[in-house]
């Protein structure tokens, strides 16, 4: 998965992850259309988000962190949420997911490794359904969603306007919980 001798630990955000967590988001922000939000954020304005992912539950933040051959925690490569699909109370049993990682760790496992974790915690939760939007084109993430047993259900077109062009958004979906 990593070459060479790092390791790499997955665990829940924590308060202390907020500026890291902020800054890897904000590179996405201000370099792709990977996400539609269009102005970085300080840490605190992002410390609700980092809030609302409690370490149990449905709505989780795990984050990657190296780790060297000493056992010191190294930086950030990565993070995967589940959070809720939509507000109304019949959507409880959706999630939204998604995985961001920090741009020198893509290609290396780190997302495959975050969602394997992410997957497996919401398989004990009370969920039916987990959804993820993809901003087009965006092959790498289509193929790891495929990986994990998404399936392309739709897409939203021209739905977001970002750094001067409209941006599709293809909608896979993976069922959680026991089958029925």
């Amino acid at each position: 998965m990593l070459s060479g001798r790092t390791e790499v630990q997955v665990r829940p955000g924590v308060e202390s992850d907020l500026s890291d967590l902020t800054e890897l988001y904000n590179h996405y922000v201000r370099e792709t259309a990977v996400t539609f939000d269009t102005v970085a954020f300080l840490p605190e304005e992002r410390r609700p988000w980092l809030l609302s992912h409690p370490q149990d539950g449905p709505h989780r933040l795990l984050v990657a962190q190296e780790r060297d051959p000493g056992a010191r925690p190294g930086r950030l490569l990565g993070y995967a949420t589940s959070s809720p699909f939509r507000p109304r109370p019949a959507y409880a049993t959706s999630v939204e997911v998604s995985v961001y990682c920090a741009p020198d760790a893509a290609g290396r496992g780190i997302g495959t490794l975050l969602y394997k974790e992410l997957l497996a915690a919401l398989e004990g939760e009370d969920l039916h359904r987990a959804y993820a939007g993809i901003a087009q084109p965006n092959e790498a993430s289509v193929r790891l969603h495929e990986r994990f047993g998404f399936r392309h259900v739709g897409t939203y077109e021209e739905v977001g306007r970002k750094f001067g062009r409209y941006w599709d958004v293809a909608w896979y979906e993976r069922p959680l919980g026991p089958r029925t």
